[in-house]
């Protein structure tokens, strides 16, 4: 455990883009957020993302511990003639929970939302996630539409 896992809030994260040497702190944090991943799939995806200019994978250190990862994705958003900013992944590890990291990592999405041009920044959380949902609401985040997914076969 870390120095700073004992204590109350987090000094200010160290938040910088992801690079494939992140590739087993990335494959970490995507399982803590319910997706499997390898170190060698992590690394595809992070390379995935570098290739895109229109996405972006950040990682956030606290004591020179990666403890947190935000990925977005900047899309043409045809109904409102705009760009929307999404966050598709955000997570904290357990021991930063609730200490300050959440929050820093919304700010600075928020901060790249509207430095890319975004008219709007957008989550998608699970419907089991409802500590999450509390915490988007509580940063100002509203509900929005419902969202349907079918997964395509080969």
């Amino acid at each position: 455990m870390s120095d700073w896992a004992s204590a109350g809030a987090l000094p200010d994260a160290d938040v910088r883009v992801a690079t494939p040497m992140d590739a087993d702190d990335v494959a970490g944090l995507l399982e803590t957020l319910g997706y499997p991943c390898s170190r060698e799939d992590a690394s595809n995806r992070i390379m995935s993302i570098t290739d895109n200019h229109r996405q972006v994978l950040l990682v956030a250190r606290c004591g020179g511990v990666v403890c947190g990862l935000l990925s977005l994705d900047f899309m043409y958003y045809l109904p409102l003639d705009t760009t929307t900013c999404r966050i598709t992944a955000m997570v904290v590890t357990p021991d930063a929970q609730g200490r300050g990291l959440g929050k820093q990592l919304l700010r600075e999405a928020e901060r790249r939302g509207r430095a890319g041009g975004a008219a709007r920044i957008e989550i998608t959380s699970g419907s089991q996630r409802t500590d999450a949902h509390k915490f988007y609401r509580d940063n100002g985040y509203s509900d929005g539409t419902l969202r349907f997914v079918k997964y395509l076969t080969a």
